[in-house]
């Protein structure tokens, strides 16, 4: 139970909740018994740039070598020459509430996925999974998930809680991985997504040329709703976007919203940030999110490495 997780106060307040609403006479139900949780940097490493970015990337590269024309603009030009900085800043940026940078990508993602239909996106990013490798860790990103997190999820679920992923993320992303890496099925991942049509004649859901909506800040709260229908009564989050959703667990009558702060400088390959989670934190002390400290809760930070 809980085996990464160090002796503190993190620990004894997840204990203490789950133990609370699960067992004795004032048990909640299971079924009220709701937990969502954000992903990149949640439940696995965001740096030096999140997952999809990385997949993204290898798009943008290829159809820039497919079109030179497109190596001087930007994302295209950042994913040829490896500018993980301008990459990895577009997300900080949109953290920090500017996103024009952020805009300039979607625009660059639509194109990469114009028509395609939803099984052949599904077939290449189950493909990337089983090929790629974390850009700093260089092991398989099965192996870049943050494993007291993932015990986390096991105890939650043995406890009665359903787990949700609520993320910025893409959706259709996260669902090929989801099962295997945290053992959460794809109806249960809420994220961001592109417009889908329905190709009648080829008898494919296809996507379109539209963003459908961001799942992040105020949205997540929203999006809850509207998959779950119920309120969560735990959240896990760690940046400023995952304020709102930390926030929405808390109208419950009891209720647990765990922030995770990079606070790692023992060189244990989580490096430590704050950029992109400055509201969050400075929220934490006001809005009595549970702090969670890399540095000091958590044992260890990743699986142990498995060759192959």
């Amino acid at each position: 139970m809980l085996r990464s997780w160090a002796d503190g106060a993190a620990r004894d307040a997840i204990i203490a909740f789950v133990e609370a609403v699960s067992s004795g006479p004032d048990a909640l139900p299971e079924s009220d018994r709701v937990a969502v949780f954000d992903n990149d940097g949640t439940l696995w490493t965001e740096k030096p740039m999140p997952t999809q970015l990385h997949f993204i990337v290898q798009q943008w590269a290829a159809a820039a070598i497919a079109d030179p024309s497109l190596a001087e603009q930007q994302p295209y030009k950042a994913a040829v020459n490896g500018d993980f900085a301008w990459l990895g800043g577009a997300v900080d940026k949109h953290y920090a509430g500017d996103d024009s940078d952020l805009k300039v990508m979607i625009g660059a993602i639509l194109a990469s996925t114009a028509n395609e239909s939803v099984e052949q996106y599904a077939a290449a990013v189950t493909a990337f999974y089983r090929d790629a490798k974390h850009l700093t860790l260089h092991r398989p990103y099965a192996q870049a998930v943050y494993e007291p997190m993932v015990e986390l999820l096991h105890y939650l679920e043995a406890n009665g809680f359903t787990n949700y992923i609520v993320s910025g993320g893409d959706r259709d992303f996260m669902r090929p991985m989801t099962v295997d890496y945290y053992g959460i099925p794809a109806e249960r991942v809420i994220g961001s997504a592109l417009g889908l049509n329905y190709d009648e004649a080829a008898n494919e859901v296809r996507y379109g040329t539209a963003f459908d909506f961001m799942d992040d800040g105020p949205v997540k709260p929203v999006r809850i709703w509207t998959r779950i229908g119920r309120r969560p009564i735990l959240a896990a989050g760690n940046s400023n976007g995952d304020i709102q959703m930390l926030r929405y667990a808390q109208g419950s009558p009891r209720s647990l919203s765990l922030l995770v702060h990079h606070d790692d400088d023992t060189g244990r390959g989580d490096e430590p940030y704050d950029k992109g989670a400055e509201q969050a934190l400075a929220a934490a002390s006001e809005h009595a999110f549970t702090v969670v400290s890399v540095k000091d809760d958590w044992s260890t930070v990743f699986p142990q490495q498995v060759d192959g």
